[in-house]
Order: structure tokens, then C-alpha cells, then sequence
């Protein structure tokens, strides 16, 4: 193939870049079988060096969404729900770009199915899934960046380091996922027994009494105007780092926010310790915003892996009240958790938006002996 002629050698300045973008081509479209139409898109898209891996994760597309969907037992327009709800493209009903593991998939989704659950439901699941792991995609693809990147590196030794580690490393990263799922299935288990009432009635009640608690940077926004966005990101990754090294059950993390991170816990003593802990932390870190929390008590409404209802709303606004390197709570907190846990200290009443009336309002330290 004469790469020169099809202008996909354009731009490369010397011999060295071009001899590597030709052996590179030769080996994608002679070993490979990629066609011409998807390395002219490469090329213009700049993502060469990673087709290679592209094509790992992908398998022998052999496949359109309507032949999966029959074989796997499934309304075509089930299946496109279904990949709508990971977040992923839905092809043309008779395109042949479906693989292997698309039809696997569409079996375990008929099976799911057939087991009762309510479709509705499962599409709800699926997006939880799908937004989780996109962020974890993410997350692995700039850990490759990061670490087999090297200066002076041409496209061809890019392209097959990349294609080696994925080859070695992406069996481990699905092993690695099975194995979280299940332990934290099994935690869940452990810390969230279902009541009688609801093992008698059939039912799931999916509000509970609970302890909210926000944590965030304060004066990020400002920091915003001053600092780089790749700064901005670095400390609310630092946030989040910090937060992983605190929370300990019965404490979860939620999910972080921009520059606030959101734990629930069913011991409300336990969410404010942690966030003391966490708070004490930062104090702790050099070149690091001051952190404040706020945490409110009372039914919060589970769905889905994320957390609803008045409760949220106010300790959200608690923690906008609280001053830098302070815990806001409120009365419902210090009654569930006492006198003696901490030290408390009036922070007086709080008009706080969507309340009727202002909110009693304390501010718990560390128990000195």
C-alpha cells in the first residue's frame, strides 16, 4: 500500500516519524485486516497508536444489533435500551459492528430478564453500572498515560507497548473488578439487614434513617478564577484520596462532587467523626484548601446507589453555613449521638433555604480527657 499516496504520512516532518507511521500502517492493514477507510479516520483523529488496543477491546465484529438480539432472545428494542442505559452508542439495527462480547452481554441481560426483574428496574442498574464505569475507564486509561509513555517515543513503539500492557494487563483489571463487586456486596450484606416488616411484606422500603454529611473545599469556586484547571482537578483528586484513607465502615463514601465528597452512615457519631478526621487531615496537607462539613440526621430515600430527601438537602446546607475547618450538625445529630462523644458548643439557629423555620445548629470538636 502506498501510505504516501492515500495522504496518511502527511505532516510527519522526518524520515524516522514517517518510517514508523509506515511499518505501523503495514502492520494494522496486513496482520490486523483494518481496513483503509478506518486508518484514513485514525490518522485524522490522531488515535493510531491506540487502534491497536481499540481493536483488542473490540474483538472480531461480526455481528449487527439485530442478530444479537434474536439470538439472544431479546426485543431489538430492549437491546437498545440496554446500551443506551451504559452510556454506549447504539449502532444501526443491521450494521455488523458488534462483537463476541456484545452477544454475551445481550444473553446475560435475557437472563436477568427472565428472572422477574421489572425492566425499568434493571435499566436504572444499568446506568449506575455504566456511569461507574466510565469513570473507572477513565481513571485506567490515564494510569496507562501516565506510566508507559515515554519521551522520544515514536508511534510504532507507542502502539505496541500499549498493545502489550493491554494485552497483559486488562485480563487482571476484570479479575480486580469481580472481586471488589464482591466485597462490597458482601459488606452491604453485613451492615444492611432487611427488617421483618419488609421480609413479611415482600417489599423494599427504600427510605431509611440516616446521617448526611457533605465535606468540601472551601473557596474552590474562587480558587477557579486564579489557578489552572489541571490545579483545580489535582486537589479535588487529593480530596478524594483523602476520603478514601478516612472513611471506614459504617461510613460509605457516595460519590464527590466537583469539590465536595458525600458519605452516609447509619451512626451518626461515626459520620461526624469522620468528618473531624477528615477535616483534621487537610489541615494537615501542604498547599491544600481548608475543608468544612455538615452533617444532618433523619429519613433519606436510597435509590439506586444514591441518596435523596430532606436529609441530604440540609446537611448540604449545613455545610455551606459551616465555617472553614468546622463541623456544622444539626440537633437531630447531637441527640442520636450525646453528650460525651464530643465536645459540643452552640452555633445557634440557621435559616437554611426550603426550611420553614430556622434550624438549631451545634459544632462538635474532639473529646479532650
Amino acid at each position: 500500500m502506498d501510505w504516501k499516496a492515500e495522504g496518511l504520512l502527511d505532516g510527519l516532518e522526518d524520515e524516522e516519524s514517517r518510517s514508523a507511521r509506515i511499518e505501523l500502517l503495514d502492520y494494522l492493514h496486513d496482520e490486523e485486516g483494518c481496513p483503509l477507510e478506518d486508518l484514513r479516520q485514525a490518522v485524522q483523529e490522531d488515535r493510531l497508536v491506540l487502534l491497536p488496543v481499540e481493536r483488542l477491546l473490540a474483538g472480531n465484529a461480526s455481528y449487527s444489533q439485530r442478530q444479537i438480539a434474536e439470538e439472544a432472545g431479546l426485543e431489538i428494542e430492549h437491546l437498545r435500551q440496554y446500551r443506551q442505559a451504559l452510556g454506549l452508542p447504539t449502532p444501526a439495527p443491521d450494521a455488523e459492528v458488534l462483537g463476541e462480547a456484545d452477544l454475551e452481554g445481550a444473553k446475560d441481560t435475557a437472563a436477568i430478564a427472565a428472572a422477574g426483574f421489572f425492566t425499568e428496574d434493571t435499566l436504572e442498574v444499568t446506568r449506575v453500572l455504566g456511569r461507574g464505569m466510565v469513570r473507572y475507564a477513565e481513571a485506567l486509561r490515564t494510569l496507562f498515560a501516565q506510566t508507559f509513555l515515554e519521551p522520544g517515543d515514536s508511534e510504532l513503539d507507542l502502539a505496541r507497548r500499549l498493545q502489550q500492557s493491554a494485552e497483559e494487563l486488562l485480563p487482571l483489571s476484570s479479575r480486580l473488578l469481580d472481586h471488589v463487586f464482591l466485597l462490597h456486596m458482601q459488606q452491604l450484606l453485613r451492615n444492611d439487614v432487611l427488617g421483618i416488616a419488609e421480609r413479611t411484606s415482600g417489599k423494599l422500603t427504600d427510605t431509611t434513617e440516616t446521617a448526611v454529611a457533605f465535606a468540601d473545599l472551601v473557596g474552590f469556586t474562587e480558587l477557579g478564577e486564579t489557578v489552572d484547571v489541571q490545579e483545580l482537578g489535582g486537589l479535588a483528586g487529593r480530596l478524594s484520596k483523602l476520603a478514601s484513607e478516612v472513611v471506614e465502615q459504617p461510613v460509605r463514601v457516595i460519590k464527590q462532587i466537583g469539590d465536595a465528597m458525600m458519605f452516609v452512615s447509619p451512626d451518626a457519631a461515626a459520620a461526624v467523626a469522620t468528618c473531624l478526621e477528615l477535616i483534621e487531615r487537610a489541615e494537615g496537607e501542604e498547599n491544600f484548601p481548608p475543608l468544612r462539613a455538615g452533617v444532618a440526621y433523619g429519613p433519606a430515600v436510597n435509590r439506586w446507589g444514591d441518596w435523596f430527601g430532606s436529609t441530604v438537602n440540609v446537611a448540604s446546607r449545613l455545610t455551606a453555613r459551616a465555617r472553614p475547618g468546622a463541623v456544622l450538625v444539626s440537633e437531630a445529630v447531637k441527640e442520636q449521638v450525646g453528650e460525651d462523644t464530643f465536645a459540643w458548643s452552640a452555633a445557634g439557629e440557621k435559616k437554611l433555604k426550603g426550611l420553614n423555620k430556622p434550624l438549631t445548629t451545634y459544632r462538635p470538636r474532639k473529646a479532650t480527657d
